[in-house]
């Protein structure tokens, strides 16, 4: 199963002129390992792009993914993984998108399709990444 980050999503939401080619083939790839899924965050940040939730749930629907909860235990990993990101001199507040979806990655041992490494690598080591450059 492969949780697929916002940037992923939002690069074909936009046809973005540089990543949207290499997301496009990089979920099509994700699709023949298994499931797509997105969770609540994932869900909201794309949301962003639309104005009505009828033209997300088609979006979600016409790229093949499905909506999934975040588990309690990913909720936990995300606080624990933001206090240690504050201990490091952290500036923000509040707990950051970037650690929801890595700790529901973390948690269910799914692999993470995301344009965007640096908090994952550095918080969650043990999840498997499906980015540029990546083998």
């Amino acid at each position: 199963m492969t949780l697929v980050d916002s940037n992923v999503l939002l690069d074909l939401a936009t046809d973005d002129a540089v990543w949207a080619s290499w997301s496009l083939a990089a979920l099509q790839d994700a699709s023949l390992r298994g499931d797509l899924i997105i969770n609540d965050v994932v869900y909201a940040e794309i949301s962003t792009r639309y104005g009505m939730i009828e033209d997300v749930d088609a979006f979600v629907a016409a790229a093949g993914l499905r909506h999934v909860a975040i588990p309690r235990a990913a909720l936990f990993l995300a606080a624990k993984a933001f206090a240690q990101y504050r201990g490091a001199g952290g500036q923000r507040g509040g707990v950051l998108p970037d650690f929801f979806i890595g700790a529901h990655a973390a948690v269910l041992d799914h692999v993470l399709l995301t344009r965007d490494v640096g908090r994952y690598r550095t918080y969650f080591p043990t999840v498997r990444l499906m980015a540029p450059g990546e083998s």
